[in-house]
Formats: structure tokens, C-alpha cells, sequence
């Protein structure tokens, strides 16, 4: 028998690693370091920079006098090496966006929408890691699982409790591609395991 290694739900083409891997954060262990690790900063649309903009009167006084000065003096975001669009960030790393609660790195704008304080939540690409979004020549969306060492105890934390990483992300899913599409993608799920291919 030949196990698919994407299936396609409505125009979405999602990496069969996103239904079979699990996986859930765990901030206690890895303290947000995904957002002060790597070497760019996180990819946004031009929707999310407008609302990024928006947001700043509510979040300026919070950002670092670094982060501060970062996006004075180039804006909210940039042009990385390989031509994304992405968060400006700090010593070439940390995301301007970042805040620290408790020895633990956050976004300021979850944070804020939390306390109900920012409109913006975050930017999604930020709420669907692991799984990155790639755009395709032909205009279909590909969801991959993107692995990353600091990501080890997510790993870890999700073979505990048995969360596919698409339950895992749940909620971020259905805010990128709506309630009717996460139900789809439920159905095509439940189908494959009929056939002992999940």
C-alpha cells in the first residue's frame, strides 16, 4: 500500500507529518526561545504589518529601548536573504516584538490581546509554528512540519499526552483557514484511518 505524504484539503496541501507527528510547547522548559533564536525574524503579510502599525501606540512602551530603535529606524519589518517578509529583530536575532514574563519570552501582542489591551494577536505564521505555510507557483498553500532542535521538549511533551499537531494547533488553523475548512480536514483525517492509512 502506498500512505500518502500530503493530503489536500480544499486548497491547502498538508504534509502528512502535521496529522502523524505530536506534539504540544512547552514554555516551562524551552522559555519562548523561538522567539529570540534564529537569524530572522518572523514572516508577515502585508495585512499583518498594517495591523502590526496599528497596534504600536498600545505596545511602544512596552518593546525595549533596543527594539525601540530598531523599528525607528527601519519600520516594523524587512526583507530577509531569501526575499520573505519578516519582523525586524534586535543584536540579529531577538524579535522587536518580544517581551519577558517570569524568565520566559513572549510576544507582546499575545500578550496584550490576552489582557484584552491589542486588537493584533500575533502574527499567524508566530501561531502555527511548527507548521510553516509555503505559497506554490500555482497559488495552492503547502502546510509543512518545520523541525527545530529548541523544539525537542514540544516533541517530547506531545508523545506524553498524545496530541497530533494538528489538534495541537487547532485554533491557530481555524484562524488562518476558518471552521469549515478545519472540519474538512478532520473528515479526510477520519477517513484515512478507516483505511489504515493514518
Amino acid at each position: 500500500m502506498t500512505y500518502p505524504s500530503f493530503i489536500e484539503v480544499g486548497d491547502v496541501l498538508v504534509s502528512m507529518d502535521c496529522i502523524t507527528e505530536e506534539f504540544c510547547c512547552d514554555l516551562d522548559v524551552c522559555k519562548g526561545a523561538c522567539c529570540v533564536e534564529g537569524d530572522a525574524g518572523a514572516p508577515v503579510t502585508m495585512d499583518e504589518i498594517a495591523e502590526i502599525e496599528d497596534a504600536l501606540d498600545t505596545t511602544w512602551n512596552n518593546l525595549s529601548v533596543q527594539a525601540q530603535s530598531v523599528i525607528d529606524k527601519q519600520g516594523v519589518a524587512y526583507i530577509d536573504q531569501t526575499g520573505e517578509l519578516v519582523t525586524s529583530i534586535v543584536n540579529g536575532k531577538n524579535c522587536v516584538f518580544t517581551c519577558h514574563d517570569k524568565g520566559c519570552c513572549l510576544c507582546i501582542f499575545d500578550s496584550l490581546y490576552r489582557q484584552g489591551r491589542c486588537d493584533f494577536q500575533k502574527p499567524i505564521s508566530c501561531a502555527l509554528y511548527p507548521i510553516r505555510e509555503k505559497k506554490l507557483r500555482n497559488g495552492i498553500i503547502a502546510l509543512n512540519y518545520d523541525r527545530w532542535d529548541i523544539c525537542r521538549c514540544g516533541r517530547e511533551k506531545g508523545k506524553e499526552m498524545h496530541l497530533p499537531l494538528y489538534r495541537f494547533l487547532k485554533e491557530p488553523l481555524i484562524r488562518r483557514f476558518g471552521r469549515d475548512w478545519y472540519a474538512e480536514l478532520e473528515l479526510t483525517i477520519e477517513e484515512l484511518k478507516k483505511q489504515d492509512m493514518v
